[in-house]
C-alpha cells in the first residue's frame, strides 16, 4: 500500500510569511512543508509537497496522485471558490482527499463562502493556521 501523501498548494501560497500575515500568519510554505514532513514521519508516512499558481498543473497533479499515493491534502487557495475542473479531478480519484485552509474562508468575504472542493473531500480543515496542515496529515493517516 502506498505510504506517501501528495500535499498540493494553490495560487499565492508561495508568498506565505509575507502575504497578509494578519490573515495567514508568519510561517512560510517551507515551514509548513517541514511541519508536514515531521508529522508524516510520526505516522510512518512520507510526503510529496508541491505548489503551483496554475490550475491546470494542480489538476495534472491530482490525476497523477491516482497512482501510487495514499491520499491528497490540498489547499486550493482561491481555486476553492472557482474551479469546477479541480472539483471534478478530485472526485475522479479513489484515495482520500483532505481540504485545508489556513484561514476560515466561511468567515471572510461572501465570495469565499462556497467551496467547490469540499464536496469532493473526506474532510475539510479551516481556520487553524499552519497547524491545520499537521492535522490534515494526521487525518489522512487515519483514513488510509
Amino acid at each position: 500500500m502506498a505510504r506517501t501523501l501528495m500535499i498540493l498548494n494553490g495560487p499565492n501560497l508561495n508568498l506565505l510569511g509575507t502575504r497578509e500575515p494578519e490573515i495567514y500568519g508568519h510561517e512560510t510554505l517551507a515551514d509548513i512543508e517541514a511541519m508536514c514532513a515531521k508529522t508524516a514521519r510520526e505516522h510512518g508516512l512520507t510526503i510529496d509537497f508541491r505548489q503551483s499558481n496554475h490550475e491546470g498543473e494542480l489538476i495534472d497533479w491530482v490525476q497523477e496522485a491516482r497512482n501510487g499515493f495514499a491520499a491528497i491534502i490540498i489547499n486550493p487557495a482561491a481555486y476553492t471558490h472557482t474551479s469546477i475542473a479541480l472539483h471534478d479531478a478530485l472526485k475522479a480519484v479513489s484515495i482520500p482527499v483532505i481540504e485545508v485552509h489556513i484561514s476560515d474562508p466561511k468567515s471572510r468575504e461572501a465570495f469565499r463562502h462556497v467551496s467547490y472542493v469540499e464536496p469532493a473531500a473526506a474532510r475539510s480543515i479551516a481556520g487553524k493556521g499552519a497547524a491545520g496542515y499537521a492535522e490534515a496529515v494526521a487525518v489522512a493517516a487515519k483514513l488510509i
